[in-house]
């Protein structure tokens, strides 16, 4: 693993890092951000999944996110959003390719070989962060923008016991059922849509839910709310009878304004549920 840069930020430290990813057969990129706190010992890890064009850089930079983790003694993983470089299939299409990962392993050609974001961020990432960083690994929740909003809730339905607690900002709720999804499952899991199920968020609500707490937000004034469909996520929170709190936030569109906003709210939300 090589350490591209690392720097002090609010008593802790930002670093940036590329390794070998088996999972995505080229390099990969993250950013972790680790509180004073984590000189003493292993501390509880928010995972912070970005959206659609974004890189591990959006969050760490846009979000504010450092000075509220700490403050809550808690570290941070900005993962990337695709596997990344020569020889790695793209399209010209901004929501799919690089930068449009979806966190779903590709069966398709020509994404396969490359394509498997769900096993990088289930599985190898976070082995290698706790093999290398004072990451407790019984103490993680996970949240995420957009289409990290969507692999942030998937994630942590389909991984029962992994995460403390689920947040997301403005995420496609029901990639199925809208245009920011049906595209992209299709062409990385192909057409049956039976192998789509396990990532759809408001589906997976209606048939498992989490076992624990889930925070949502979304801009009342997002221009992809269309897209997003956050009201087939509310209606299966209320017929699964979810622990949840789900808020349209007046005048809020889908940009990191809007999520640097709520960030404090999201992180003290896990903060509470990683050191309970």
């Amino acid at each position: 693993m090589e350490t591209l840069s690392e720097n002090p930020c609010f008593g802790g430290k930002q670093g940036v890092y590329r390794h070998t990813s088996a999972a995505c057969n080229c390099d990969m990129t993250f950013g972790l951000f680790l509180p004073a706190e984590a000189q003493d010992g292993p501390v509880p890890v928010l995972w912070y999944l970005s959206g659609l064009t974004c890189t591990h850089e959006n969050a760490m930079t846009k979000a504010g996110a450092q000075a509220w983790a700490a403050e809550q003694g808690i570290a941070l993983i900005f993962p990337d959003t695709s596997p990344r470089g020569e020889g790695v299939a793209d399209d010209e299409a901004y929501d799919l390719g690089q930068g449009a990962g979806f966190y779903v392993n590709a069966t398709q050609e020509p994404w396969a070989p490359h394509f498997n974001m769900w096993d990088y961020i289930a599985e190898e990432l976070p082995a290698l962060i706790t093999e290398n960083f004072p990451i407790d690994p019984d103490r993680q929740s996970i949240t995420g923008h957009s289409m990290g909003g969507h692999g942030a809730l998937t994630l942590a339905m389909n991984l029962p016991g992994r995460y403390r607690s689920v947040s997301a900002f403005a995420p496609i709720s029901n990639p199925t059922g809208a245009d920011w999804g049906r595209k992209q499952l299709s062409a990385y899991l192909g057409d049956d849509e039976a192998n789509w199920a396990k990532h759809d968020a408001s589906l997976l609500m209606r048939d498992v839910g989490f076992q624990g707490p889930v925070l949502i937000d979304t801009g009342a004034s997002d221009q992809f709310i269309d897209l997003l469909r956050p009201e087939e996520l509310s209606q299966a929170i209320a017929q699964k009878r979810q622990q949840a709190v789900v808020r349209l936030q007046p005048g809020y569109d889908h940009s990191y304004f809007f999520v640097s906003t709520f960030m404090e709210d999201h992180v003290t939300f896990h903060a509470e549920h990683l050191w309970a």
